[in-house]
């Protein structure tokens, strides 16, 4: 027999679940496997199962049934010849559950979690990484979650929980130090947003984002957990994650993995390959005093270190001075490429400067602007590569040529100009935030480095963008004419002035419909760079389109299915629409149609064969399988229409949660794209599901497109909210912002709302 008690508690019996009674006899299970081998009183267990204060009379009575239940459970699947078969006994002054601690999964995963730090102890961060990685695969969900539902809040199950993060944060460790920063970064900002009051991830998550390029998004972290410790608890981060913030600002070389031993440019001490042992003769000195290298600096090591470069032992940040016991990366590789692309140049600087207002603050809000250039860039599917001070580079193409990136460049610039250019309230002397922006095209040299996402980019194209800028009147987007011919079908333009040769983009052209409200050029974009973003990165996002009927919201889902199925390398593509009430068709009926579209039966293929020859494609466990099929077969079989527990089906959140599971299986197969319309009138298992599709790190490029009206606000105010990969487009046009609202957003957006508003 095996015990699962990371998650919903089970007993396996020879791959087949046991059933173990009622919530009092299964509580009693759970609590002697926390106490595994060892003697617990029974008036403890009593205190455990209904508290202090409301022990009934018949306590005890009901506990002996209980006991004599599981009894008889462990008994039934006993084998004779097996010595260590489970037992439960009764030794003074209570019960004992005696059982190898190889049978229990938490006891499993404690000897995993002792393996996987003593080789991270030991500097090989591979071997520890994947001790630490299946240790963590043996959770299915939070300890006992079926008990902690019904209401049980043992001390043990917080301890439990603590060590699972602990663990979390030992496996970052190992993935950094093996030069895996790309691929925990999407399990980092789950951490982070799940606990962002643990410093260690925010500092892991920094690092991480520093490494794959996104300076600006790691100081953004810094910020926001900044914000909410002085908003919780009154307190400033500790010394090691501002002495990261601080090596992030300067660029410190030594935030970057070196070459395996070459000397460390923070520390002057050699790097050692992650796995690999220095015989104590080749060790350098600031090493040879250190033993199995601890996860932080020792007390006395620190007391020789410069005061700017001490850590606190309690610390588990790792930061340069550590990296003596950090593995480093294998050597670097650098190819090189020449690549067309189109560069975009933004200066978002506050005019004129208000005499009256500290530079922190003006600081903090020129941040914030930064901020939301990176992120309608990105939207864009582009990526900023460098931002200094005012000014912000970005660069479209690094993917791969294309037709639109001259287009998107300029598309985004105008995003960016609508977005933070705002009238001065009648005071022309009154402070404004100046926006400049100029899109020029060129080739460009892209060194690429084996550990790193963004490359470095080199050309002539970079600085003409620049210089460009110097030019362009406040409020203004300029494009040279080679821009201008590329993106002439999207963009309206005007020429201002013959003799400087640079066109002034005016604004987005409709796509030429306009019936049923005319999609504007402005969302299109943003819909084929998410899919675009979405695909590079290898992560899931949902993309909400809310708008009213008569906005062109079917136009534009339709528009960009038509778009996605034209391209070259086109993901697969799946569709479908919620009915109405009162139209024909079941309320799973889009599920159904999608997974049938999905599972693609032959001519003459039963529905259920296909959508078993599917599953067990993504899924090679058979009984994975067969409980995934088990689940599905009422969609593909009866169109939804048997999905139900009252008529003998399968609950609706069980068929749903197994639909969700098999797209995020399928999107790490190949490239997966899902329209859906009309989502506000999807039942409630259904958007569990579609949420569901874009939480999961694990999952590969799926990307969830859904249009639905302002209804599904009003049923679920919190949607997509918060979410690190989720994305939310309004079709209706806002009116434009003042100074003062728009001063408010950027200093919320950078956790600065106690700075003065500066209009």
């Amino acid at each position: 027999m095996q015990f699962r008690m990371l998650g919903p508690i089970e007993v396996v019996d020879h791959g087949e679940q046991v059933p173990l009674g009622g919530t009092k006899q299964r509580a009693t299970l759970g609590f002697l496997l926390l106490q595994t081998n060892k003697v617990v009183a029974t008036s403890h267990l009593m205190n455990a199962l209904w508290g202090y204060d409301d022990v009934p009379a018949t306590a005890r009575k009901i506990l002996q049934n209980a006991v004599y239940g599981l009894r008889n459970i462990l008994s039934a699947g006993r084998d004779a010849s097996d010595p260590g078969a489970a037992a439960l006994l009764t030794q003074p002054p209570g019960y004992m559950m005696r059982v190898d601690p190889e049978r229990v999964d938490l006891q499993l995963f404690h000897k995993w979690v002792g393996q996987g730090r003593e080789q991270l102890a030991r500097g090989a961060a591979e071997p520890a990484s994947a001790l630490l990685r299946d240790a963590l695969a043996l959770w299915r969900g939070p300890a006992l979650a079926d008990l902690v539902e019904g209401g049980i809040r043992w001390p043990e199950l917080a301890t439990i929980e603590n060590t699972r993060l602990d663990v979390m944060e030992d496996y970052f460790d190992a993935q950094l130090a093996c030069g895996n920063h790309h691929s925990v970064l999407a399990e980092l900002e789950r951490m982070v947003q799940s606990e962002p009051l643990r410093e260690r991830s925010c500092g892991q998550l920094m690092l991480a984002l520093y490494r794959c390029g996104r300076q600006a998004d790691a100081l953004n972290v810094y910020s926001r957990v900044r914000a909410v410790l002085v908003e919780s608890l009154g307190l400033e981060p500790g010394r090691v994650l501002q002495q990261l913030q601080q090596a992030i600002l300067v660029q410190d070389p030594a935030l970057s993995l070196a070459r395996p031993g070459t000397s460390d440019p923070f520390t002057g001490r050699t790097e050692i390959r992650a796995g690999s042992s220095v015989p104590p003769a080749a060790a350098p000195p600031a090493a040879a005093h250190q033993a199995a290298p601890p996860p932080a600096v020792s007390p006395e090591s620190a007391e020789s270190m410069p005061p700017e470069t001490r850590v606190p032992p309690s610390q588990g940040i790792t930061m340069p001075q550590q990296r003596v016991s950090e593995p480093a990366a294998p050597e670097r590789r650098t190819d090189s490429t020449r690549r067309t692309v189109s560069a975009m140049s933004v200066r978002a600087r506050l005019a004129p400067t208000p005499a009256d207002v500290a530079p922190k603050d003006v600081d903090a809000l020129l941040e914030s602007a930064c901020h939301l250039v990176t992120e309608q860039v990105e939207r864009f599917g582009g990526t900023v590569t460098a931002s200094i001070g005012s000014m912000s580079l970005a660069v479209f193409g690094l993917d791969g040529p294309s037709d639109d990136d001259a287009r998107q460049a300029v598309l985004a610039a105008l995003a960016i100009r609508d977005l933070l250019d705002v009238p001065a309230d009648g005071d022309p002397e009154a402070p404004r935030l100046a926006v400049q922006c100029a899109v020029t095209t060129g080739e460009v040299l892209l060194r690429h480095r084996s550990h790193e996402d963004t490359p470095t980019v080199i050309g002539s194209v970079l600085d003409e963008s620049q210089a460009q800028l110097s030019d362009v009147p406040a409020g203004q987007v300029r494009v040279t004419d080679s821009v201008r011919r590329a993106s002439e079908h999207a963009v309206r333009y005007r020429l201002p002035d013959p003799a400087s040769g640079s066109w002034e983009a005016l604004g987005a052209r409709d796509e030429g419909h306009a019936e049923e409200g005319g999609a504007e050029m402005y969302e299109q974009a943003i819909l084929r760079g998410l899919v675009r973003r979405t695909r590079h990165r290898g992560v899931p996002h949902l993309v909400t389109v809310l708008g009213e009927r008569g906005t062109g919201k079917t136009r534009l889902l339709r528009d960009f299915e038509r778009w996605v199925t034209a391209q070259t390398d086109a993901p697969r593509i799946l569709t479908g629409r919620i009915p109405a009430a009162g139209e024909d068709g079941h309320r799973l009926r889009l599920a159904a149609q999608i997974l049938a579209a999905y599972c693609g039966a032959a001519p003459g293929e039963d529905a259920t064969a296909a959508l078993t020859r599917t599953v067990r494609k993504l899924f090679p466990s058979e009984r994975a399988c067969a409980l995934l099929v088990s689940r599905l077969r009422p969609l593909v079989t009866t169109d939804g229409i048997g999905v139900d527990d009252r008529f003998g089906g399968p609950p609706v959140s069980e068929t749903m949660s197994a639909w969700a599971q098999l797209f995020q299986q399928a999107a790490c197969q190949e490239p997966l794209v899902l329209c859906i319309d009309d989502l506000h009138r999807a039942p409630d298992a259904v958007l569990d599901a579609v949420e569901e599709l874009a939480e999961t790190a694990g999952s590969g490029p799926l990307c969830v497109v859904v249009g639905a009206g302002p209804e599904l606000l009003l049923r679920r105010p919190g949607w997509a909210g918060g979410k690190s990969h989720a994305t939310t487009v309004t079709l209706d046009r806002p009116e434009r912002v003042t100074n003062e609202q728009l001063a408010r957003l950027l200093l919320s957006a950078s956790g600065n709302e106690d700075v003065r508003t500066l209009t």
